[in-house]
C-alpha cells in the first residue's frame, strides 16, 4: 500500500473490501440509544460495572487507540461522544482484525454491553461491530481542530466534524426562527408565501439576479423584498400576514451582507409605525429569550439590554448630535455635501437633500448607536413606500439600530395610489440603477383600498449574529456564498 498517502490507504481497504464481498456503505442500522440518552440512562453506573443490558449505538469513529487485544474508539452522535471498548475475546480473532483495520472517520453502528470502565469511562463492550460508511478522507488534525475560515466556510461538514460547538450556533438559530415564527402566530398573523420570481423588481432599492423565464421567454428577478405581493393581500381582506424567506441582492459580501439572505416580514391592517414598535420589540425579545435564556446578551466587546421600552429619535437629530452642527432641509445641498465630504463621505451628483441627509447620517452616527435605539422620520427620497409625515419632506419609518447596524425596517404603509405612482414614477426615471421599477398592478391594487396598515422587515441572519455572538454572517449561515477555489 502506499503509505505516505492516508486517501490511496484507504481508497485500497474500500477495494479490498469490495473484493472480499463486503459493502464498505452500509444499510439502515436500528440502534436504541443516543450518547445522551446513554448518560441519562447509565451515568450512574459504578465504576467497573458491566451490565446485562444489550444497547446499540452508532456513530462517527472520532479517535482509536488499539492495545494488543484490547481497543477503544471514542464515537461521536448527533448528541455527544462516548467510548466504545473491544475485546477479542468478545469478537473474536478475525471479527478483532476487521476492527483494527477501521479508521477515524468512518461510521459504525455497534451492539454490545453498557459498563464503566475502572477508570469511569461511560462505554459499551462491543459484541458485534458493523460499517455503515467508509470515510475515504482523514479528519483535520484532532489536536488543533480546523481554524482556517475559509475552509470552515467552504466545507461546512468538515467544519462540523472538527468543531462540534459549531453545532450550537445552528441549532440557536433554529430556535429564533421557531420563537419569532410562534410569537407572530400568537399575535394572530398568518404566515404565507409569496413567489420567488418578480416580473419587476420591487419592494426595496437593491441590485437584483436576472434569469431567464423560458416559458414565458422573458427576464425574471429573483425578489429582493416580499412587500409588495404580501401588501396586495392586505388590499384583499387579509389583516395580519407574515412571511419568512430568503431575499436575493446582486451585491457585495462583507461581514454583515450574504447575497442571499433571510427576511421576516409582516403586515398589519389598522396599526402604524407605533404598532410595529411593540411588535419588533416583542419578536426580538421573544427571540432573545429562546437563544440566550436573558434579555441581556453579550455581542462582541458590548453588552446589550433588550428589555424594556426602546427609545425613539429622529434621524437629523441623531445627524446633528454626531456630526455637530444642524443636518436638516434648511441646509442648502452644497452645505450638505459640503458636510458628507467633511465626515469622509462620497457625494454622487443625483442625490437630493434627504439622501445626502441619509448619507451624513451612516457617516456620523450610526455606529454610535450600541443600545436598541428606533430611528424614526427617514427623509421621503429614501423612503418610496413609506407614509409622509406632517412634514412632507419625511416619511413615518423608522429602523432598528443596535451595535451600529440595522436590524429591521418599519412603515406607517402608503396606501393613497396617486401618491405611490408618483413616487414609482420618480424611482424609475432617476438614474439609480436600484431603483425599484414601476409596479402598475400594484398601483392598480391600491386603486381598490388598502387599509390604514403598519409594516416590518427585520434580517434573521443579522439578528442571529447579535443573539449568538458572531461576528461574521457567514457564521451563522451554514453554506455563505465564497469565491470560486482556486
Amino acid at each position: 500500500m502506499p503509505e505516505d498517502d492516508p486517501y490511496k490507504v484507504r481508497l485500497n481497504k474500500r477495494e479490498e473490501m469490495i473484493d472480499e464481498g463486503e459493502n464498505p456503505y452500509g444499510h439502515a442500522f436500528d440502534y436504541t440509544h443516543h450518547v445522551s440518552d446513554m448518560e441519562a440512562q447509565y451515568g450512574h453506573l459504578n465504576d467497573g460495572d458491566i451490565t446485562e443490558d444489550e444497547v446499540r449505538v452508532a456513530g462517527r469513529i472520532m479517535s482509536r487507540r488499539v492495545q494488543g487485544k484490547i481497543a477503544f474508539f471514542g464515537i461521536r452522535d448527533a448528541t455527544g461522544d462516548m467510548q466504545l471498548f473491544f475485546r477479542i475475546d468478545n469478537l473474536g480473532e478475525k471479527e478483532y482484525a476487521r476492527v483494527k483495520e477501521l479508521d477515524t472517520g468512518d461510521w459504525i453502528g455497534v451492539s454490545g454491553k453498557a459498563m464503566k470502565t475502572r477508570r469511569g469511562q461511560l462505554s459499551v463492550l462491543v459484541e458485534k461491530c458493523e460499517l455503515l460508511c467508509k470515510s475515504l478522507r482523514p479528519l483535520p488534525e484532532k489536536f488543533h481542530g480546523l481554524a482556517d475560515k475559509e475552509t470552515r466556510y467552504r466545507q461546512r461538514y468538515v467544519d462540523l466534524i472538527a468543531n462540534p460547538e459549531v453545532k450550537d450556533v445552528f441549532a440557536k438559530r433554529s430556535a429564533i426562527i421557531s420563537a419569532i415564527r410562534h410569537y407572530m402566530e400568537d399575535e394572530g398573523y398568518i404566515e404565507v408565501e409569496t413567489p420567488f420570481l418578480h416580473s419587476i423588481m420591487g419592494g426595496a432599492n437593491a441590485k437584483p439576479f436576472k434569469t431567464h423565464f423560458n416559458a414565458l421567454d422573458r427576464d425574471y428577478f429573483l425578489r429582493i423584498a416580499t412587500e409588495l405581493p404580501l401588501k396586495r393581500l392586505l388590499v384583499g381582506g387579509f389583516e395580519r400576514v407574515f412571511e419568512m424567506g430568503r431575499q436575493f441582492r446582486n451585491e457585495g459580501m462583507d461581514p454583515y451582507h450574504n447575497p442571499e439572505f433571510t427576511t421576516m416580514e409582516a403586515y398589519c391592517a389598522f396599526s402604524d409605525l407605533d404598532g410595529m414598535k411593540k411588535l419588533t420589540q416583542g419578536y426580538v425579545q421573544a427571540a432573545a429569550m429562546a437563544a440566550v435564556g436573558s434579555l441581556k446578551v453579550k455581542f462582541q466587546d458590548h453588552e446589550i439590554d433588550l428589555s424594556g421600552d426602546w427609545p425613539s429619535k429622529s434621524m437629523t437629530e441623531l445627524a446633528t448630535e454626531y456630526a455637530g452642527e444642524d443636518i436638516s432641509f434648511e441646509r442648502s445641498e452644497d452645505e450638505l455635501k459640503s458636510i458628507l465630504k467633511k465626515h469622509g463621505g462620497k457625494v454622487q451628483a443625483e442625490w437630493g437633500k434627504g439622501k445626502l441627509i441619509s448619507e451624513i447620517f451612516e457617516a456620523v452616527a450610526e455606529d454610535k448607536l450600541i443600545q436598541p435605539i428606533f430611528v424614526t422620520n427617514h427623509p421621503l427620497e429614501i423612503s418610496p413606500l413609506a407614509k409622509k409625515s406632517e412634514d412632507p419632506n419625511y416619511t413615518e419609518r423608522f429602523e432598528l439600530f443596535i451595535c451600529g447596524h440595522e436590524y429591521a425596517n418599519a412603515f406607517s404603509e402608503l396606501n393613497d395610489p396617486i401618491d405611490q405612482a408618483e413616487r414609482f414614477k420618480a424611482q424609475a426615471e432617476s438614474k439609480d440603477l436600484e431603483a425599484m421599477g414601476y409596479d402598475a398592478d400594484f398601483i392598480r391594487a391600491l386603486e381598490y383600498g388598502m387599509p390604514p396598515a403598519g409594516g416590518v422587515g427585520v434580517g434573521v441572519d443579522r439578528l442571529v449574529m447579535l443573539l449568538t455572538d458572531s461576528p461574521s454572517i457567514r457564521d451563522v449561515l451554514l453554506f455563505p456564498h465564497m469565491r470560486d477555489e482556486a
